[in-house]
């Protein structure tokens, strides 16, 4: 139960009701979301238990963001990261994110102080080759444990051409998708 201590601890008592440590005050999802918009560290336990329901008040804040609209994780994105769970790629997806998040969140300065001097501001942003290698690298990770979990039927599994061309596919599809995610970070 020991935090950071720029790390806002966040109570949840058995009423389900939010208790802000450092204010003393009961607070929202959205009061949570809007500490961590502002480059707060929040941690929240059950007070009860002291269990750690940080993660699980995260994912709620970004599925009632996702439901009111403001889609950020396009649906093929949901899509790839449940069938992570199923697949070899799990221990591949956590590593994956938080790097490609974190290359996003020290180049992001650059991306603004680049983005209304330049055409395409991506190409000079520090770590953007190496991020896109760690996509390809990632995808190809991805691929290796795919072709069960897609539920693809065909012929016998020992057709090395049908496998190949399925492989393929599924490897254009994931390459359209990371250039459309590519096409609206440039847009941003």
């Amino acid at each position: 139960m020991t935090t950071d201590k720029d790390t806002l601890l966040i109570k949840r008592y058995a009423s389900r009701r939010l208790y802000n440590t450092e204010t003393s005050d009961y607070v929202t999802l959205d009061d949570i979301a809007g500490f961590i918009r502002d480059g707060r560290e929040v941690k929240i336990i059950d007070l009860k238990t002291g269990d750690d329901l940080t993660r699980q008040f995260l994912l709620q804040i970004i599925a009632e963001h996702e439901s009111r609209g403001e889609n950020v994780l396009p649906v093929d994105v949901l899509t790839d990261l449940v069938r992570s769970y199923t697949t070899q790629a799990q221990s591949v997806v956590p590593q994956f994110l938080a790097a490609s998040f974190e290359m996003l969140r020290d180049g992001q300065s650059k991306i603004l102080e680049n983005f209304e001097h330049l055409p395409n501001p991506m190409k000079n942003v520090p770590g953007f080759e190496a991020m896109q290698a760690q996509q390809r690298a990632f995808l190809d990770a991805m691929m290796q444990g795919w072709g069960a979990a897609t539920g693809s039927t065909g012929p016998a599994a020992d057709d090395d051409d049908e496998e190949e061309t399925t492989s393929e596919n599924e490897l254009k599809a994931i390459k359209k998708q990371l250039a459309e995610l590519q096409a609206k970070l440039k847009n941003i």
